[in-house]
């Protein structure tokens, strides 16, 4: 039988054979069995990334950071897959005591170690923060609720090495400026925090940064966003003796229409010092720099500066403008100044001494130049010295010192009174106001006081002006001896001219007593416009006497104003030119007037007033109110010899009577309204033709028919009592004489209503006897206007 060759089998091992599930149901559930793990994981995945830890993880991780120097709290700990563990919602504490918050952090990511984690070992590696806003708790005063800035766009890496803390790079935006820091902490095992702060300070601490805050958010940045770099080192136990560095730059910083350029400052700590090392910028005018330090041991400060800024710009910026606000500069003032500061006490006692020049400035657009002084300060006593101002008018030199209990100022050269407000109270800067000068007086002062209130100044000097006005009323030059005492300022044996004339004597304004006193004062000016001097309310007094020439006045006495009571000021008058003055709408030209003024508390009296008018006498008094709302008067009138026509022409525009008037008349009044006067007087008219005046005229016509010629032959003589009341003059005893004929008469003459009621009867007289048993027939009453009045027969 033929032999069969059959190929060798081979036989596989066992142990590299791939096990192959030979039931199709293994297979599905093993399958089935990795989805399910792969689903959990990334439901876990997506479970810890949105709904994060719970409360157990978070106090791990938060325990962890007390452990290496963070005192925070996380508000959500979660996973992301490709940053790790990331905390959301991160509130910083200060480590001295948690209830104070320092930071708001929107998110941060841990760098962990899951080994130690699990085995309950510090795990904590780093921090990372990318792209998150920190935010500052700050509150207003009193708590309340202000806009938080932030520090945005910040992004750190903060090692946790063995008892350190390494930040290699935190950098972030706050308000407009961009700060980097650099730095490593030590923080050991036996780490003691100092005790906390007391309320006190730490609001005091707040309190400062919410002014630097505050501070920044005025600036805006067009030149580009500026740079802070800060560099330390330290012990988180004694952060005091830590060492850093800063630097500040920026090409522009702006605030309202204020430019920094170039800015750049550097300090240092160490030791416990704050070493200011370099404070520069310039404008479009100048520069500044500066240095300073200040030392913690000893709560001390030193510093120089130098400025030659556009100051009032700058000024301006910082919302202190009202210093400089009548003062520019063409260049630039120079400011040197240095000294030292004490903080160590409740009050910081600071020392200074410095120089000021600038070449070309204006005050109130008065021109000055090279300006000049020295200047110390020590917190109580202030000194400048040297004052050198340079103008138009010559060179003024002054000096002032102001310390506990003693000022002095001493001034010699023109001065623009303006420039004397800073020192004096708010009542004389008001005083000073009301002057205007062409060119700044002549004044040579050596005060001294107890402090800058004038009522204390004691001094003495002299002034002289050239054209200047007070009160709007002008003088052409002015001398005068000033003493200052007492709260007073006098003006001794002044002299003052005016285009009309002079005046001369003593001049006191007492801002201590509000009043004004005079003394010999003897001038030829004008009355109204040498009012406005003493009061701006006395004018309308003096107005309406009305002088053809300046009267000679002479006054001795006291003005009180600002509701004074003590009043007492008297003025002699005397004008032989004459005036003025408009009684019941008609103006009386007096040719010659003198009289005795008495002005007391709201009250002027006029006494042995005497005067010429139309070729006869005036004598007469007067007692006026001067007080708010009231216009009463009372007056006494004697006439002597006045032309009678001139008279008549003036009140009824009627020429053709002739005679003299005497008489006198006592009444009151109110103001101007002529209603309202009223009081009695007698009146007498001798040599005159009474028949003349129309009010009585046509009785002329009648006595005419009766006896011809008898009409033209009486009226010669009139008198007659009278009262006045309500725009009314009665009288009951009116006779007018004649050679024939008597009349006498009584009734009213409506002056102000243009009326006539009136009785008159014609009595017989001489050779008219004959007609005396018909007398009775020549009773005739008088009605209608006073201009055309009707008279007829009272009996028929």
């Amino acid at each position: 039988m033929p032999i069969t060759v059959e190929e060798p089998r081979t036989v596989q091992s066992s142990h590299g054979r791939e096990f192959r599930p030979r039931h199709p149901l293994v297979r599905w559930i093993l399958r089935l069995s990795i989805v399910l793990m792969i689903a959990a994981a990334i439901s876990g995945g997506w479970y810890l990334a949105r709904k994060g830890f719970r409360g157990q993880w978070r106090a791990r991780v938060v325990e962890e950071l007390h452990r290496r120097g963070v005192e925070a709290s996380i508000g959500h700990l979660t996973l992301d897959p490709f940053r790790g563990l990331v905390g959301r919602n991160v509130r910083i504490f200060s480590y001295k005591e948690r209830s104070e918050t320092l930071a708001f952090i929107s998110e941060i990511a841990l760098d962990i170690n899951y080994a130690a984690f699990f085995h309950h070992q510090p795990f904590l590696n780093a921090l990372d923060i990318r792209n998150a806003e920190l935010t500052l708790p700050l509150k207003g005063p009193g708590g309340k609720k202000v806009e938080r800035p932030q520090l945005r766009k910040f992004h750190a890496h903060i090692y946790f090495p063995p008892e350190q803390i390494h930040i290699s790079q935190a950098e972030g935006i706050f308000c407009g400026i961009r700060i980097s820091a650099t730095g490593q902490l030590i923080k050991r095992e036996d780490y003691q925090p100092s005790p906390p702060l007391s309320d006190e300070e730490r609001e005091k601490r707040w309190t400062l940064v919410r002014r630097i805050v505050a501070e920044l958010q005025k600036f805006n940045f067009p030149g580009g966003v500026p740079s802070l770099q800060v560099k330390f080192t330290g012990d988180l136990a004694n952060l005091e003796d830590a060492h850093a560095e800063a630097t500040l730059q920026g090409a522009v910083l702006k605030r309202k229409n204020y430019e920094m350029r170039d800015f750049i400052a550097a300090a240092e700590w160490s030791d416990q010092t704050l070493d200011i090392t370099r404070c520069e910028w310039s404008d479009r005018l100048g520069s500044f720099a500066a240095t300073a330090n200040w030392s913690r041991r000893t709560n001390q400060a030193n510093f120089e500066a130098r400025s030659s800024l556009d100051l009032k710009t700058l000024l301006d910026a910082a919302d202190i403008s009202e210093p400089l606000a009548d003062v520019s500069f063409t260049v630039p003032p120079v400011i040197d100044v240095s000294g030292s500061a004490n903080f160590a006490g409740a009050r910081p006692q600071v020392k200074l001494i410095g120089h000021f020049s600038a070449d070309k400035i204006a005050y109130k657009n008065l021109p000055l130049s090279d300006c000049r002084a020295e200047f110390s300060w020590d917190g109580e006593r202030s000194w400048i010295r040297d004052i050198h101002v340079r103008h138009q008018t010559g060179d003024l030199r002054a000096e002032v010192f102001e310390g506990p209990n003693e000022f002095r100022l001493d001034v010699d050269g023109p001065v623009a009174p303006g420039t004397l407000r800073p020192f004096v109270s708010p009542e004389i800067q008001e005083f000073l106001g009301e002057w205007e000068f062409t060119r700044p007086p002549m004044i040579k002062l050596s005060i001294r006081g107890k402090d800058r209130e004038p009522e204390n100044w004691q001094g003495d000097g002299s002034i002289a002006l050239d054209r200047t006005r007070f009160r709007g009323q002008w003088m052409n030059n002015a001398t005068a001896k000033i003493h200052f005492g007492d709260g007073a300022v006098t003006y001794e044996n002044f002299h003052v001219t005016r285009d009309e004339g002079v005046g001369t004597g003593t001049f006191v304004y007492d801002f201590a007593k509000h009043e004004v006193r005079v003394s010999n004062i003897k001038a030829n000016v004008r009355p109204v416009e040498a009012a406005y001097w003493i009061d701006p309310d006395l004018p309308k007094t003096v107005a309406p006497y009305k002088f053809h020439q300046p009267p000679t006045i002479t006054a001795n006495g006291v003005y009180q104003f600002r509701g004074g009571t003590s009043t007492r000021l008297e003025i002699n008058v005397d004008g032989p030119a004459g005036m003025d003055y408009v009684f019941l709408g008609k103006t009386l030209p007096f040719n010659r007037i003198a009289g005795h003024l008495l002005f007391t508390n709201d009250r002027l009296q006029i006494v042995d007033l005497h005067s010429g008018l139309f070729s006869g006498n005036v004598r007469g008094s007067a007692d006026i109110s001067l007080a708010h709302n009231d216009q009463r008067y009372r007056a006494k009138l004697a006439v002597d010899g006045v032309d009678f026509p001139r008279l008549t022409n003036l009140y009824y525009n009627y020429k053709t009577a002739h005679g003299q008037l005497n008489g006198s008349y006592d009444f009151t009044g109110v103001g101007d309204n002529a209603r309202l006067l009223q009081g009695n007087g007698r009146i007498n008219v001798a040599n005159g033709d009474v028949f003349a005046i129309p009010v009585f005229g046509p009785l002329s016509g009648i006595l005419n028919l009766v006896v011809p010629g008898a009409g033209y032959s009486i009226g010669r003589e009139a008198t007659a009592n009278f009262t006045v009341k309500n725009g009314t003059i009665h009288t009951d005893d009116l006779e007018v004489a004649g050679k024939l004929f008597s009349m006498v008469g009584h009734g009213d003459i409506y002056f102000l209503d243009d009326k006539l009621d009136f009785d008159v009867r014609i009595d017989p007289k001489g050779p008219g006897i004959l007609l005396t048993p018909v007398y009775k027939l020549f009773e005739y009453k008088g009605e209608g206007s006073l201009k055309n009045p009707d008279w007829h027969p009272k009996r028929f």
